[in-house]
């Protein structure tokens, strides 16, 4: 009986013993991360099919929208399904393979970031210095930085999992495992390199994005001058804009409800032990990768058109009207 309950009953010294799930408990946590994962990768596949086809939509915001949906659709497609296998079974493919899945989880994630800081710069660019935009935020530009984004990434975690890649398996206590244990002073770093620094950054920005957006609130309500309004127009961001910073806005919010959790309860407990409230904060920062297409959906008129015309395989037709009706909407 104690050898079934291993996951090699021939090491009965060294193997790990299988993850103890009701089958109830098990069927209902598979089938719920299941269907978010499938959820995850259809919803960012639309955002990726839609910026990626029309070319109206190839601007700077929706630029960083596509690279966050291309990490976002990376966690649905390869993250969760790891995860559910790691949680839910014996871990059979090797110590080298564990060690490179928490790479690509690593890096994944710390785009993540990266293009959340990056969309926060450029709405604050847009909405605090109209006039410098279309001159400091261009396509040639937002897509070196998305690119550059991404290499940072992935020398940074080769540089934070260097432990791991000299010598794989190390963190595991048994045969059958995948974890990641980092030592104090790197997971101290870490925090405020992958998430206290950026966070900062994003809450700054858009604090100041909120302020000057209620100042223009009141400006255009009170009564003023010929001269001023005059004056006002051409300062002013325009209203797409406003209306975009409130959605990215919404995005962010919902980005550090999902992060805010995990990173709290890593930093009072110092460590994140494999409970099943851990276990939950978890799997909420991956949750986010969820919700941001549906937030789009929401606000956005342009992907709720691009949308429709992928589902009813209209862009397969001769490009002309459907790329005019997608122009109206953005």
């Amino acid at each position: 009986m104690e050898g079934a309950e291993l996951c090699f009953p021939q090491l009965l010294n060294s193997s790990c013993r299988k993850p103890m799930l009701h089958w109830s408990e098990a069927v209902l946590l598979n089938t719920a991360l299941s269907f978010i994962s499938l959820i995850t990768v259809i919803l960012n596949l639309l955002v990726i099919i839609s910026v990626s086809h029309f070319r109206q939509l190839q601007k700077p915001t929706n630029i960083l929208l596509l690279s966050l949906a291309v990490s976002d659709f990376l966690v649905g497609f390869l993250l969760i399904p790891l995860e559910i296998f790691r949680s839910t079974a014996c871990w059979l493919l090797g110590d080298s393979l564990c060690t490179f899945c928490s790479y690509i989880a690593c890096v994944v994630l710390s785009a993540s970031i990266g293009n959340v800081v990056l969309i926060s710069i450029d709405r604050y660019v847009a909405i605090c210095k109209p006039l410098h935009y279309p001159i400091r935020i261009t396509v040639a530009r937002v897509k070196f930085c998305v690119c550059l984004c991404w290499l940072l990434s992935v020398v940074y975690i080769i540089l934070f999992l260097r432990n791991e890649f000299i010598q794989s398996g190390k963190s595991n206590s048994c045969i059958g495992e995948c974890e990641l244990s980092i030592t104090f002073t790197t997971g101290t770093v870490d925090l405020f390199i992958s998430f206290l620094f950026p966070v900062a950054i994003i809450i700054v920005l858009y604090m100041r994005v909120f302020m000057v957006a209620v100042a223009q609130a009141r400006a255009m309500n009170a009564s003023v001058t010929a001269v001023t309004l005059q004056h006002s127009v051409n300062l002013k961001p325009k209203k797409s804009e406003l209306k975009a910073a409130r959605t990215l806005g919404v995005l962010v919010i919902v980005f550090l409800i999902c992060w805010c959790p995990y990173y709290s309860y890593s930093v009072i407990s110092g460590d994140l032990p494999s409970t099943s409230y851990a276990s939950f904060l978890f799997f909420l920062f991956y949750f986010n990768s969820c919700l941001n297409p549906v937030i789009y959906a929401l606000f956005y008129p342009w992907f709720r058109k691009a949308v429709k015309l992928i589902a009813t395989l209209q862009i397969l037709h001769p490009a002309g009207q459907h790329f005019v009706e997608i122009q109206r909407t953005n």
